[in-house]
């Protein structure tokens, strides 16, 4: 897998909050019981996503999070950059350490051109994008659930 568990939970819950119509807060728990993922584990990466200003929480009886601009304006480029930073985008595929133009590896000249492939996919998607996808074909979000299942 090219992201971690966590980069990938966090696109999950970020495509979670940017498919609810309503624009409130949304409670750490609903999230982890209807994506299935550890509420502990989850309360962590959505502090990250806090942390770079992509989410605002709320404590108190009607607490929880929420997307801070509109899902049309947050591309799956900047979860992944506030979750797992470029290293992905950046290092050798095989680990080495140096590896670029004067010095590649055996699959260097193959993985930038995947790579450059990823980056402009990650730039150009948006949550939105994806949400609405997802709802019109009822895509799945969770191991068995599509969208219409965790609305």
């Amino acid at each position: 897998m090219l992201l971690s568990k966590s980069c990938v939970y966090g696109l999950r819950a970020s495509l979670y909050l940017a498919a609810r119509d309503e624009n409130g807060y949304v409670p750490i728990r609903e999230m982890s019981d209807k994506l299935e993922i550890s509420f502990h584990f989850l309360t962590k990466i959505l502090q990250q996503l806090t942390g770079e200003g992509m989410l605002e929480s709320y404590k108190g009886p009607n607490g929880g999070v929420r997307l801070t601009r509109s899902g049309e304006d947050i591309s799956l480029m900047e979860v992944v950059m506030a979750i797992d930073g470029d290293y992905m985008l950046t290092e050798c595929a095989l680990g080495l350490p140096g590896c670029g133009v004067m010095k590649p590896c055996p699959i260097h000249e193959k993985w930038a051109e995947t790579r450059d492939g990823i980056r402009d996919m990650l730039e150009s998607t948006t949550l939105t994008e994806l949400t609405k996808k997802g709802k019109d074909f009822d895509l799945r979000i969770t191991a068995e659930g599509g969208f219409r299942d965790l609305m």
